[in-house]
């Protein structure tokens, strides 16, 4: 069940209180730290996020992430898309709680009484999303006009050892 558009804020104890869910989409230009990253700001991310209480009763955020981004690529120069995309959880505590007893499969969001920054959540999940070298996969980079791929002969691969250099010196 989806309760509107994805808030910018969000109150996660009240929202999972009454266990909210939202879905929808973003435009990737309205993330302004990911757009720097990006060689164009088209396409959108789809966002789920659902509000909770766990067993023990905490506050839980579950978020999904999906996006197609345009990078350059580092082998030939070129756009590449690339999907990102994650799962993740979240447990919201209060700070300096002890969390030594939550469950290992929440990331833990210490969040006083301030509303939690939906944005730069969703923002940040998707830098940690990107690649760090971004390239297209094996053999499918462009290379320029008139690039021809060099042939190299055995007595080129010979002479491409940096170590012959070694070989002279002990000789008598």
């Amino acid at each position: 069940m989806s309760n509107g558009p994805i808030p910018l804020q969000a109150d996660p104890r009240r929202f999972a209180d009454r266990a909210l869910t939202f879905t929808g989409v973003w435009p990737v230009s309205s993330l302004s730290r990911l757009v720097e990253l990006l060689v164009d700001p088209d396409g959108e991310v789809q966002i789920s996020l659902s509000f909770s209480r766990d067993e023990q009763k905490l506050p839980v955020v579950e978020m999904t992430l999906s996006a197609q981004v345009n990078m350059l690529c580092q082998r030939c120069l070129d756009k590449v898309c690339l999907p990102v995309s994650g799962k993740y959880g979240y447990a919201v505590v209060r700070p300096g709680s002890d969390t030594s007893l939550l469950p290992d499969a929440y990331d833990i969001i210490e969040l006083g009484d301030e509303p939690l920054d939906v944005q730069t959540l969703v923002e940040e999940e998707l830098l940690l999303c990107l690649p760090i070298v971004p390239r297209h996969p094996e053999g499918e980079c462009k290379h320029p006009e008139g690039y021809v791929e060099p042939e190299l002969s055995g007595e080129d691969v010979k002479n491409s050892n940096p170590f012959s250099v070694l070989a002279q010196l002990r000789k008598p």
